[in-house]
């Protein structure tokens, strides 16, 4: 048996799951934006079970009406029910916000992993790279993408994701640039693990809270760069709905059918606030300086 073997270095653990939870419970406007969120999710999941109409289906004999017993929440130009296509489209603005996220994700951590470890001409290429992507205003790029790329919810998500990526590029390595440094990471790499060992083992583990975090209010800021490229007519196609594209359409008839506009607006803010709050929630909970 090697050395390696038989030594292993211990890392520093970060807050435990149990206490973060307990101090995530303290925290009321935490709890809020949890409820909020889980509350938008059992709608979005429950859509086809739930007793309401077809989104699609059109009514020419109730064009623009306003709420009431039949239609609680009015109906749009076309006499579509719009609570049927606010449920429906919490589908499309929740899946783009979270698989938006997942892949800035999935590509920027491991940049960030590798840059902030390797150091050397690794790190100055990526992050100048990253640089240039920061200098460019976040929606801005998520249009152009969107456009190159063509107008559907699947390539706004890609795109979304793609200009998200280089805020997880910098936050990660950032964070390995501290840990790095640990005695538990000198250690490890004195008794000659491998450099993917390291990263996987004592450093991924530490920089995870910090991430966690950071996509937590990335998903809010998703959201909202969905509604705004559909709104654009470059997420979700019509007759599909969506709460972007439902604004697009309602715009025509603000002093004629407000709750056209309301409605959708008002589910983009509350989701937006719910994934701030929990957000900030996890920021507290998941910080080991704080008691």
């Amino acid at each position: 048996m090697t050395v390696i073997d038989q030594v292993d270095v211990p890392a520093v653990e970060p807050r435990s799951p149990s206490r973060a939870w307990r101090k995530l419970k303290a925290n009321r406007g935490a709890l809020v934006g949890l409820g909020i969120i889980l509350f938008f999710t059992l709608l979005a999941v429950l859509a086809p079970l739930l007793p309401i109409a077809d989104p699609n289906a059109t009514n020419w004999l109730a064009i623009r009406t306003a709420p009431s017993a039949t239609y609680w929440l009015g109906t749009d130009d076309i006499g579509r029910d719009i609570l049927s296509r606010m449920i429906w489209g919490a589908q499309a603005s929740l899946l783009a916000g979270v698989v938006s996220v997942a892949i800035a994700v999935a590509i920027g951590v491991p940049f960030g992993l590798v840059s902030g470890y390797f150091g050397g001409w690794t790190d100055q290429i990526i992050s100048r790279v990253t640089e240039a992507l920061l200098a460019m205003p976040f929606l801005i790029t998520a249009i152009a993408l969107a456009a190159f790329l063509g107008p559907s919810l699947m390539n706004a998500m890609i795109a979304i994701g793609i200009s998200a990526m280089p805020v997880f590029i910098r936050l990660t390595r950032g964070q390995v640039l501290a840990v790095k440094t640990e005695d538990y990471v000198e250690g490890a790499r004195s008794i000659g693990l491998r450099h993917s060992s390291i990263i996987l083992r004592y450093i991924l583990p530490n920089v995870f809270a910090p991430i966690l975090v950071q996509a937590t209010l990335t998903i809010a800021t998703a959201i909202i760069a969905e509604a705004s490229l559909s709104f654009l007519g470059l997420g979700q196609q019509p007759p599909a709905p969506s709460w972007g594209s439902m604004l697009n359409v309602a715009k025509n008839y603000l002093s004629q059918a407000p709750w056209m506009a309301m409605w959708p607006g008002a589910a983009i803010f509350l989701v937006v606030i719910g994934f701030n709050l929990l957000g900030d929630g996890l920021r507290d909970a998941l910080d080991p300086r704080e008691a």
